[in-house]
């Protein structure tokens, strides 16, 4: 191919390349994947490699035809990958059983139960971490404030004060939080 740099940009220069290569090529893909459709598709793939990564062919370092090959094995693993990924995703599927009517309509009244959650959740995500974290276990998920502050590695007086923090910045929001919870006695 001589000088590389912009040579397959020429339709010309493009076109003679193809035509010596894409017989080779297909045999290439032909031999390691048995579709005839996917053969086609992956050597318009090796081709748009080409046109992708033709000046970074180096007379020097192997003829043309293995620096093609090369490329094309590319592409064939990458399908390959592909198909493994496709085919794990199916077989992880296959063993589970598809909602039925019944499935659905419990569902359904779940998401419908648990809509305040969502909005409350959805109110939360405007406070900072710390804060919206207390909140979340006391007010989503009803745990007392001795228990969220177990639950966040921290001391109670500190999630005490993240709470009144959070409340204190949802005024006004359509979050429900109850000023005190008592667990285990303390107050």
């Amino acid at each position: 191919m001589g000088k590389r740099r912009g040579g397959l940009s020429d339709p010309e220069v493009l076109e003679n390349f193809y035509r010596r290569h894409v017989g080779a090529i297909t045999r290439f893909v032909a031999r390691r994947v048995d579709d005839p459709h996917t053969v086609a598709d992956l050597v318009a793939e090796v081709f748009l490699a080409v046109l992708d990564s033709g000046h970074t062919y180096r007379a020097g370092l192997g003829s043309e035809t293995a620096w093609l090959y090369g490329i094309a094995r590319n592409v064939v693993s990458a399908e390959y990958r592909r198909v493994a990924r496709e085919a794990e995703r199916v077989r992880r599927v296959s063993g589970r059983r598809l909602l039925d009517a019944d499935d659905i309509a419990r569902l359904e009244e779940q998401l419908d139960a648990e809509s305040p959650g969502r909005r409350a959740l959805k109110a939360l995500a405007q406070l900072p971490d710390g804060e919206r974290a207390v909140m979340e276990l006391v007010a989503v998920d009803q745990l007392g404030v001795g228990e969220a502050a177990a639950a966040l590695g921290i001391r109670q007086v500190t999630a005490r004060v993240r709470l009144h923090r959070a409340r204190k910045a949802l005024r006004g929001a359509d979050v429900v939080v109850p000023e005190m919870y008592t667990v285990g006695g303390e107050a």
